[in-house]
C-alpha cells in the first residue's frame, strides 16, 4: 500500500480490539477515568511510515471515543502511540480526524 488518504470505514476486526486494549491504558490516564466497556466497532488505517489506526469504540452508555493510534514500522520495535482521540462521539458519528 502506499501512504496517502485512510481507507474507508470498516467493521472492526480481532486486531482492531487488540490496538484498542492496548491504549486503553493510555486513554484512562488522559480522561483521568476507567472504562468498563472498550469495545471497538469500526476503523480506518492510513499507511504513513508506519500506520495510522482510526478507532471506533464503544465505551457504554451509547457513548463513544475515537482513538487515533500509530504504530511503528516492524523494525522501529516501539509500541503503539495514541496520538490523539476525541470522546463524546455517538454511534453515526464519521470516523475523521482533520
Amino acid at each position: 500500500m502506499m501512504c496517502g488518504a485512510p481507507s474507508a470505514t470498516q467493521p472492526a476486526t480481532a486486531e482492531t480490539q487488540e490496538i484498542a486494549d492496548k491504549v486503553k491504558s493510555q486513554l484512562e490516564e488522559k480522561e483521568n477515568q476507567k472504562f468498563a466497556v472498550f469495545k471497538a466497532v469500526s476503523f480506518r488505517q492510513q499507511v504513513v511510515a508506519g500506520i495510522n489506526f482510526f478507532i471506533k469504540v464503544d465505551v457504554g452508555d451509547n457513548k463513544f471515543v475515537h482513538l487515533k493510534v500509530f504504530k511503528a514500522l516492524p523494525h522501529e520495535n516501539k509500541p503503539l502511540t495514541l496520538s490523539c482521540y476525541q470522546t463524546n462521539k455517538e454511534q453515526h458519528d464519521e470516523l475523521s480526524f482533520s
